[in-house]
């Protein structure tokens, strides 16, 4: 009999090899690329229609099925479940479906370890210096303790066995966002990362990082979660800006050297094929924007039954086809969903996210093109270095032709529209900007080549303060209430923090006070709500004062990684005076 490290090693040599192969892109009805998805995904979703038909819509859960491992090989546990009693419209009983789970699947709790991060301290040495206010510094001690709440490792049974199961083998120990997020998801890890830094667990943020560098490694990009079903698209690319976060903390270069050659990988999936967008100026020069694009076609397996309730409304199969392509690539976006992708703002099914140029994805491939040229130059690859800060000039620039609005102080998302001088090059009209104000709009003054113009970043920030989006408890993602979770009042951890940050990093005294003024807001509201709750929430009303958000497809969650990581950020960065109170005004 073979070592038990050695199988390991071959079954995980497999899995890779068969989901590297997976990767191949094929040319469906609407023209765009498709990812193909497992066979156990595909029984998976049989599963969870199975379900929502026998036990009903009241608080399901369709991504709870799709989570699920099964406890012998697939063919075993398909014939059972095809063998299961049925009535003549096709239903199964309660009792039935609950004695097969029971016998032939494990929960997706089973298929992670909580485990004890090797370098989590309850106090770490100089931990927030600047907290004096002791209910702050007790809460905040609370929330760094929260880490060790969320941390996990994939168990043995998916590292010997991972085709039973849609959990991903990443070798390394993560922090998952809590509740129903039971994996790692990509741009929850910048912030999560962000908070890691200031409990000084170097470590653990290492780790996360070259779980992220082995998916690309794998897949050619980061997917949006470390899921079987998440194979076909990605998230905001945001691994270049964690490498730049631990490399400045523990200046490890062996990590830089490691994480280099795919972040170049991941900068060519994001400016190629159908991610890439060529707009042509009023001056006949050509400028190359990025977009999200999912490959799918098909409802998202986590939320099966969901899509496919909404696609009903649609005629024929070629509409239904678009809308779960713009339904995936909404979710890669991470603000699923938004009125912001939507042409009609009452109606899910004009989701138009594909024939959209976002102001943030591109602020975010701005800022990996300068990391790059930063990290490159840190391990002598000059001409990397040289070529991504040319390739950030050219973006900076086509942004400012794109999105920028001078008399308005604010980027705006760019709608691709029919006209054009050839295939593939849309010719540049001031109509398709979208002016709706949203969040997204000032996302760009979070890269340095944004905030280094106090010029820009002091006109960016009145137009900020007179958005209508600063709100008691922070910063709204739209001006809308469409009871969409990306949508008024909400307001997101991740948002809070880009333009906080963009507005301190910059030389405006002025633009630095509203930043910590928003930063407050912020803290007093998850402080309040955490003393009454005992929880770290996903998201936040911030018209209220110590309420957490609601609305979207799913019950409001807990844990949470991103707004754990971000009070800890803010904490770090304005500290909290022992006479200033903590509790709402």
């Amino acid at each position: 009999m073979a070592p038990f490290n050695s199988i390991k090693l071959i079954n995980l040599t497999i899995f890779i090899s068969l989901t590297a192969a997976m990767v191949v892109v094929n040319s469906q009805s609407d023209h765009g690329p498709v990812v193909p998805t497992t066979p156990l995904v595909i029984f998976l979703q049989r599963l969870q229609q199975t379900a929502l038909q026998t036990f009903g819509s009241f608080n399901f859960d369709p991504k709870y099925y799709v989570d699920l491992s099964l406890k012998f090989d697939l063919p075993v546990v398909k014939q059972a479940f095809d063998h299961l009693p049925r009535t003549l419209n096709g239903s199964v009983s309660g009792s039935d479906l609950n004695g097969f789970l029971t016998k032939f699947m494990n929960v997706a709790q089973e298929d992670l370890e909580v485990v004890d991060p090797v370098d989590f301290v309850g106090e770490p040495d100089g931990f927030l210096p600047k907290v004096v206010h002791p209910g702050v510094r007790h809460w905040a001690l609370e929330v760094h303790s929260l880490w060790k709440n969320l941390s996990r490792k994939v168990s043995g049974r998916v590292l010997r066995n991972p085709e039973l199961h849609t959990l991903l083998p990443l070798k390394h120990p993560v922090v998952i966002p809590g509740s129903r997020f039971q994996e790692v998801y990509y741009w929850d890890s910048y912030w999560i990362i962000r908070g890691l830094m200031v409990s000084k667990m170097y470590e653990t943020a290492k780790g996360m990082v070259l779980n992220l560098i082995e998916l690309i490694d794998t897949y050619g990009y980061v997917l949006n979660g470390a899921r079987a079903y998440y194979t076909n698209r990605s998230q905001p690319p945001l691994l270049s800006s964690m490498v730049i976060e631990v490399y400045k903390r523990t200046n490890d270069v062996d990590l830089v050297k490691k994480a280099l050659p795919a972040l170049i990988k991941e900068h060519k999936f994001w400016n190629s094929g159908v991610h890439n967008v060529t707009i042509e100026d009023d001056q006949g020069t050509t400028h190359n924007l990025s977009r999200y694009y999912a490959m799918w076609d098909q409802p998202r397996p986590e939320s099966l039954t969901i899509d496919t309730e909404t696609a009903s409304k649609l005629k024929n199969d070629c509409e239904k086809k678009q809308l779960y392509r713009e339904l995936a690539s909404t979710a890669e976006t991470g603000w699923d969903f938004s009125t912001r992708w939507m042409k009609n703002a009452s109606d899910l099914t004009t989701l138009s996210t594909t024939t959209i140029v976002p102001v943030d994805l591109n602020a975010y491939i701005l800022k990996m093109e300068l990391d790059i040229s930063f990290l490159a130059n840190v391990v002598g690859e000059r001409s990397h270095a040289l070529h991504f800060a040319k390739a950030s000039e050219s973006r900076k620039k086509a942004m400012n032709i794109v999105f920028w609005d001078e008399e308005k102080g604010q980027w705006f998302d760019y709608w691709l529209n029919a006209s054009s001088n050839h295939k593939d090059v849309y010719k540049w009209d001031a109509s398709y900007q979208n002016q709706d104000i949203f969040a997204s709009n000032f996302v760009p003054l979070w890269v340095q080549s944004f905030n280094s113009d106090e010029g820009v970043v002091n006109k960016v920030a009145q137009s900020l303060e007179s958005s209508g989006l600063i709100h008691a408890a922070g910063i709204a993602t739209s001006l809308r209430n469409s009871s969409e979770q990306w949508d008024y009042p909400n307001g997101w951890a991740p948002i809070q923090h880009m333009i906080v940050e963009g507005l301190v990093r910059s030389r405006s005294k002025e633009a630095r006070s509203l930043a910590k003024d928003i930063a407050i807001r912020w803290i007093r509201s998850n402080y309040v709500t955490y003393q009454t709750s005992k929880a770290m929430h996903e998201k936040y009303d911030v018209t209220k004062c110590g309420e957490f958000g609601g609305g979207g497809e799913y019950v409001p969650q807990t844990g949470f990684g991103w707004s754990n990581g971000v009070v800890l950020a803010f904490l770090e960065e304005f500290g909290w005076a022992e006479d200033l109170s903590p509790y709402c005004k």
